[in-house]
């Protein structure tokens, strides 16, 4: 694989928006933009600006305010691959940046050019006796200035900065007479500067004075950045504007069209460059750059000429093409306090993987001019309302209290509704917490995807890593954790898709060419003999993936049914059951058979494996009184099972009695815990989850995400608290009779997400 394509690949991320955040930060990470430091402190929570800091950076603190942080994607800017951090709260801004950029990126991405970092100051200077002859005087002894200046800073000068050159100019007073204004012009490299050219004007305020006889005023750096500019270009064929119904010209001309618009009409040149500076601010956001100097700067530069006019400029080649320019000035930093005292500002910086703030600018540039051509093409094509139906409902999921856990599905079905209204959210919230409490529907109106197969979720109460041994477990179900659907196509091929995890895949008909995740599922198509067929799996799991909730079992289980509904197979749910433990296999390793069961089942059960090849498992269903509240505590950092049973595994044979102890004591909690729950004495049964979980943390699967989830659970009032499924990450569980509510929430303001379930 050529370098180059290598990096295209490694840039790009199909779907990205549909995975959940941990799968985003996880596969970034796997990509290679985010070392394994930033890695943990984004899945973790620890780049967030904590209180003690930001008391520290101004006055009067009472809070923190958040906002998002999303990733531009596509961005090839000067040859070079980018992901860009962006701190936005208005939905369709990061989509759009994403969506233009892989436009641009297909016919070459952003050209951009700028100017070195220099920056102004000024030293305002009245009553000045004689004007010229001052001017002159300055200009003469220029050179001096420009020493005292620099020797304020000599380490700025030494990175090749510092005092470039002088300017004067004369200003007539509105009462009568001149002012003479000196314009001192600093290269701040990589910093912002703001501070360093106030020190200087004011440095050198004396010497001006006794050079002019007059008395110097103000002294302060202009926000008019126009001596550090960028120039963003980019060349677009007019059949790659083909769509949505539009032919290409279409779109092309529509677009100069609007562009004209904007450069004759002030009205309309402030919204054309607000749109400009949405990109613009979020990346200022994210990099800790003064956003407000950047927004004074492009403004007064669009007034330049006297009349406020478009900062883009859009025509057509001599091919037809359709090519945009924006000028635009941009003094930014990469170094300085922002970096010190925001944790996350340093993070974006090392994600964005800028060397120079110059670079910095350029980049903002590329990000300004695919701003606006999003705006554009959306304006003279669909509209700036459509297309946008998705992201309006994701809003109005938020408003309508859609938790984390739930989210995705929401949106789905509110998209699906057509009524992208906050009543209609909140139908649907309450509809999906019920199911995923088991409640079942009352109502005749059925969830728009029940035809769907589906394979549940599933969490362990007791008895992890030791039934794999031989020891008992007791298991849940989590309602409809996955479902599928299958459809005949014409491709040739069964091609796989999972939105919300971002993967896209066509099967392999040779077993030899297919990687792990394709191996397991693998083993459905070709045991059904189905491998040959063209046909389009599309998965929709509702529950986080490698969290240890049984989510691979659930797929299996989904796509097996999929294929059975479709095909009318005629399978048993024991020859389910079957294949999904050989997906399991080959997913695990060493698999106990207890997800496969659960997701085939979707009954609460104790189970025990089999003890001899060729025989069957124990499975006994679990009918309990009543249902038992519970929390599931989210953490966010992946539970690869395979790694954990194989870690246990080790240790196992290294010291097989000292383990064997401890797999013993485990079934026998395990045991009592199920007659705990027969007789819904939950307070047993809690103290036997908090004894379980340390001897879950005596075999080192635990992690101290885990631990706090945990602690917080115990803190707000459960009674028993556990890690649940392989460990090293993934969820927990906590018992919660009397103040379920208040546990999740502790848990969700900690940063983790929280699933609210009844057993049973």
């Amino acid at each position: 694989m050529s370098a180059e394509s290598s990096s295209a690949e490694r840039s790009r991320f199909p779907a990205f928006y549909k995975l959940s955040v941990s799968d985003r930060v996880r596969i970034i990470h796997e990509r290679g933009w985010l070392s394994a430091d930033d890695y943990q402190s984004l899945v973790s929570g620890e780049h967030t600006l904590k209180i003690h800091k930001a008391d520290k950076m101004i006055e009067n603190v009472v809070g923190v305010m958040g906002l998002p942080v999303g990733l531009g994607l596509n961005f090839l800017v000067n040859g070079r691959d980018y992901i860009v951090p962006l701190v936005v709260e208005e939905p369709s801004i990061v989509a759009a940046l994403s969506s233009a950029a892989k436009v641009v990126r297909g016919t070459g991405g952003f050209t951009v050019e700028s100017t070195e970092p220099v920056l102004i100051g000024q030293v305002q200077v009245v009553d000045v006796p004689h004007v010229a002859h001052a001017k002159a005087t300055l200009l003469q002894r220029k050179d001096e200035l420009l020493n005292l200046a620099n020797s304020l800073h000599p380490q700025m000068v030494a990175r090749g900065g510092g005092a470039q050159d002088l300017e004067v100019h004369v200003h007539a007073r509105a009462e009568g007479g001149d002012m003479l204004v000196v314009h001192l012009l600093v290269d701040t490299r990589d910093a912002m500067g703001a501070n360093l050219v106030n020190t200087m004007c004011e440095g050198i305020a004396s010497l001006v004075e006794t050079m002019t006889g007059g008395r110097v005023f103000l002294r302060i750096l202009s926000n008019l950045t126009d001596r550090s500019m960028v120039r963003a270009r980019c060349v677009i064929p007019a059949d790659q504007l083909t769509g949505k119904g539009f032919a290409g010209e279409e779109v092309r001309d529509g677009i100069l069209l609007a562009n004209e618009f904007a450069s004759i009409d002030p009205y309309r040149a402030a919204t054309h460059n607000k749109g400009i500076m949405n990109g613009v601010d979020a990346v200022a956001l994210a990099t800790g750059n003064d956003w407000r100097a950047i927004e004074a700067a492009a403004h007064a530069y669009a007034a330049r000429g006297g009349r406020y006019t478009s900062l883009t400029r859009w025509y057509k080649g001599e091919k037809g093409e359709l090519i945009g320019e924006l000028d635009i000035p941009m003094k930014v930093g990469i170094v300085g306090g922002p970096l010190q005292s925001n944790a996350t500002v340093a993070l974006d910086l090392r994600l964005l993987g800028v060397k120079t703030a110059r670079e910095l600018a350029e980049v903002m540039g590329a990000v300004g001019l695919a701003q606006n051509f999003s705006a554009l093409r959306a304006l003279v094509t669909e509209g700036i309302q459509q297309g946008h139906m998705t992201l309006h409902a994701r809003s109005v999921a938020v408003a309508a209290g859609a938790t984390a856990e739930i989210f995705d599905t929401v949106v789905e079905r509110l998209v699906e509704s057509g009524e992208i209204k906050i009543w209609k959210a909140q139908e649907i919230v309450d509809q999906v917490r019920k199911e995923s409490r088991g409640v079942p529907e009352t109502t005749t109106e059925q969830p728009a995807v029940d035809h769907r197969a589906c394979g549940h979720g599933k969490i362990i109460l007791l008895g992890e890593h030791a039934v794999v041994y031989g020891s008992h477990a007791i298991a849940a179900p989590v309602p409809l954790a996955v479902r599928a659907v299958a459809q005949d196509t014409q491709s040739g091929g069964v091609d796989m898709f999972i939105p919300r995890w971002g993967v896209e895949y066509r099967l392999h008909r040779d077993p030899a060419h297919r990687d792990s995740f394709q191996r397991s599922l693998g083993i459905i198509f070709d045991t059904l003999e189905l491998t040959e067929r063209s046909m389009r799996i599309e998965v929709f799991p509702n529950v986080p993936r490698a969290m240890g909730l049984g989510g691979s079992a659930a797929m299996a289980v989904a796509v097996i049914r999929a294929l059975d509904q479709h095909y009318e197979l005629g399978l048993s749910d024991e020859e389910i059951n079957a294949l999904a433990f050989r997906c399991e296999e080959v997913a695990h390793g060493s698999a106990s058979g207890i997800d496969n069961t659960v997701a085939t089942y979707g009954k609460p059960l104790l189970y025990k494996r089999a003890g001899k090849k060729g025989e069957a498992p124990m499975v006994r269903e679990l009918h309990l009184p009543k249902r038992i509240p519970i929390v599931i505590g989210i953490s966010g950092k992946e539970s690869l099972t395979a790694v954990t049973v194989g870690k246990v595994r080790s240790a196992w044979q290294r010291n097989p009695a000292l383990y064997d102890g401890i797999f013993q004591q485990i079934d026998g909690l395990t045991l009592q815990g199920m007659e705990a729950m027969q007789q819904y004495d939950l307070e047993r049964l809690g103290d036997l989850m908090n004894i379980c979980h340390g001897l879950l943390n005596a075999l080192r699967v635990s992690s101290w995400e885990v631990e706090e989830l945990i602690q917080i659970a115990r803190e707000h009032g459960a009674l028993g608290a556990k890690l649940t499924g392989g460990g090293g990450g993934g969820s927990i569980l906590a018992l919660c009779p009397q103040n379920r509510d208040r546990v999740a929430a502790a848990m969700r303001d900690a940063g983790y997400q929280a699933m609210e379930v009844d057993i049973g």
